[in-house]
Order: structure tokens, then sequence, then C-alpha cells
């Protein structure tokens, strides 16, 4: 179930012993309600119930060292968990704690923060949002202007943040302040963390065009973060966002979710009628359509492999690999996301809001598969800009290799 399909006893075994949890703990209700989320991450009581359940089998944080508690499985290990959560469609965890912000606490963070922050974070008791955009500062971050000023043993933050995933559920934040206007713009600013019920934090929601609430503004009124808080040294945050990113955009396994979105894309093509009412799969067009992308799929998956088998437990792939990573993730995703979108053909058009979720309001328009596909496409459209966008990336690179 690696790119060459073969795996060796001990992974079999392995693998079996995934197989064997899944069926036990991603229980018929948990499923049910999995394949009625439509957004980047799972809702929050749905996250929350499968992070308890990987946290009590100390597999929470299967990239994470040993010693923070992570699973010290092997990089074909961490791939075959990757497949089998994919296969079966388990909930998508929110990534801004465990894959985001604990690798940046275990390099920059102190003892005293480590000791407080990573068990938290594993267990599942903290969940975190991220604090980069702001309203006039996107994919040109490093002209943000949060202003942290500098009292005594606190700072004082004012400013705003927008896009924020999660905000509304999440513990704490991370996030990019200015603590310094003079020099180069990636010089002055600082990495600080907060809980979110400190007063001074005001968390606007923002409706998706889907009609789904993921995102918000926050806006921060004379906000005081301990100095404590902060990760690495005043003015030197830039390095620290720089390091986390490689985890944003280069974390995961880029081709599992493909291929396993693809192949149901093509399960729905068995039950939907092309023009001349033969199964859609049937379809010459159609299966050309598919087999390109298929080629892609594996493509990716093996794109993946190489650019992670240098990366050990707990590190990141690299920037350059990282962008590699970001891109085809987003941009791949948007075109599975397209073919759906294609198959389902009327069944696209209703509006399914009210089907969603862990708890419904009312029943699906259709067959049960044409409930997400609308809302994830319409969602999806925005991969090619969060976490840097798709021309960002293409800059990385170009300076990178010299180009």
């Amino acid at each position: 179930m690696t790119a060459d399909d073969s795996l060796s006893a001990e992974d079999l075994s392995f693998q079996a012993e995934v197989r064997a949890f899944l069926d036990e703990k991603f229980d018929p209700e948990l499923r049910a309600q999995t394949e009625r989320q439509a957004g980047v991450f799972a809702e929050d009581t749905v996250a929350r119930r499968w992070h308890r359940a990987l946290h009590e089998r100390g597999w929470a944080a299967p990239a994470w060292p040993a010693e923070y508690g992570g699973s010290g499985w092997t990089a074909t290990q961490r791939q075959i968990f990757a497949i089998e959560c994919a296969r079966v469609g388990t909930p998508a965890l929110p990534s801004m704690g465990i894959t985001l912000c604990g690798p940046v606490i275990m390099k920059y963070g102190t003892d005293e923060q480590k000791a407080y922050f990573l068990p938290r974070m594993l267990s599942g008791e903290h969940v975190w949002a991220q604090g980069y955009s702001e309203p006039q500062s996107g994919s040109d971050l490093a002209s943000l202007q949060t202003r942290a000023v500098r009292d005594g043993d606190d700072y004082v933050v004012n400013g705003s943040k927008i896009w924020t995933t999660n905000a509304h559920n999440a513990d704490w934040i991370f996030m990019l302040v200015r603590t310094a206007a003079e020099g180069k713009p990636q010089a002055g600013i600082s990495f600080l963390v907060s809980p979110m019920n400190a007063p001074g934090i005001t968390v606007r929601p923002i409706l998706s065009t889907s009609g789904e609430h993921e995102l918000n503004q926050l806006f921060f009124d004379n906000l005081r973060i301990p100095v404590a808080n902060r990760m690495g040294a005043e003015n030197e945050g830039w390095t620290v966002a720089k390091y986390l990113l490689e985890f944003e955009r280069g974390g995961g396994s880029l081709g599992v979710g493909l291929k396993v979105g693809l192949e149901k894309v093509k399960t729905m093509a068995t039950q939907e009628p092309s023009g001349d009412e033969a199964a859609l799969l049937a379809d010459p067009d159609f299966r050309r359509k598919a087999a390109l992308m298929e080629i892609d799929m594996i493509t990716a998956d093996w794109t993946d492999l190489y650019l992670s088998s240098g990366a050990g437990v707990g590190e990141s792939v690299g920037g350059t690999a990282a962008s590699i990573k970001k891109l085809l993730a987003s941009h791949k995703s948007q075109e599975v996301a397209e073919l759906a979108m294609e198959v389902l053909g009327l069944y696209a058009a209703p509006d399914q809001r009210r089907a969603l979720g862990a708890y419904p309001q009312e029943g699906p328009i259709g067959p049960p598969y044409a409930i997400t596909p609308t809302t994830r496409h319409i969602n999806n459209r925005a991969s090619t800009v969060y976490g840097g966008s798709s021309e960002v990336q293409h800059n990385i690179l170009a300076r990178l290799l010299g180009l």
C-alpha cells in the first residue's frame, strides 16, 4: 500500500492492527456524521471525539518524536496509517495544533513551554487557531500591522486577524505580531501564543460561500500576552513562521486522500447515467479524464514518498519540497472536486446545507453521495489561496531553485 505496494510481514501486521482499531473506534454513528462533513476540518464535536479515540491509543501525533508522545512509527507505518484512515474516511482533524504549532514549540519553545503546551495539545485539551493573515496582509504576510508593545512582563496587542479557521472553537491561538517598525518588514515580527478566552479578544464569524462557519475575523483590543508566551526571540518571529509554514504546506500524505477521493468519484459514476443512459463510468470521455487523473495521483504519491523520505520523525520536508507538495495538493484536489460535480449533474444544483453536519436538519436531495460534493467544491476553490497562494509557491520555488 505504499507506492510500490510491497509491505513487509511486520508492516502487514501493523496494517491489520490499524484496520482493527478503525473497525472498533470509527463506529457507525461517527462514520455517518463524518460522511456529512464538507469543510476543510470536521466540526468541533466530531473532531474532538475522534481525537480522544486516537489519543487513548497513543496515535494522536504520528509524526511527533516519541519523546514528546508521538507514535514512534516508521515512515512506512505513518503512510499505512494515512492510507487506512483515508480509505474509511475518518474525520479531518484541525491541523493548527499538532501539525503546525507542535513542531514549532519543540524547536523554539523553552522547557517550560514544552512541558505545558505539548501534553495538552496531544490530548486534545487545547485546540489551536492560527493568527497570520490580516485584512491588508494575506499573501504579503510580512506587511502585517497587528502591533505588540512591551509593557513590563506583557505585550499589549492591538489589531486584527482574518480568515482565522476554527477560532470560534479554539482554546489557544498562535499569532504573528509587529514588535518593531525599523528595518525590513520581516525583521520586526514576533511569534506569540494566547488563550482565546483572554480579555481583549473578539471573534466575529465569517460565513463561507457554501454557508459554513469555519472562518472568523479576530479583533485584539489591548490584549495582554505574557512575554513568557513568546516562541523564539523578539523580532525573530519571521524565522519561526517560515519553519511552521513548511509543515503547513508539506505536512501529511499527498497522494493518499486524492486517490481515495478519485475512487469515490468513480464509484459515483457507476450510479449516474451518461448521455445514452449507460453508466457514466462507461463513457469513453469520462474514463479518459479519470485515467489521466489517476496517473496524476500515482505521480503525486511517488512525489510524496520521495520528498518525505529524507525527513525524519518530527522534521519538515524543507521549503522547496513543501511548496511542491502544496501546489500539487491544492490543484489536484480542485480537479477531483470538479470531476465530482460533473458526475452529479443536476444533483449538484440543490442547496444541501441543511442535510450536512453531525446533526442534519433534513434529509438529502437525491442519493446520499450527493450531499457533500457541491459544498466541498465551493470550499475547495480557496485551496490555491490559503496556506500561501499558488503564485507565492511558484515565486518561492523560482527563488530557491535559482530560476
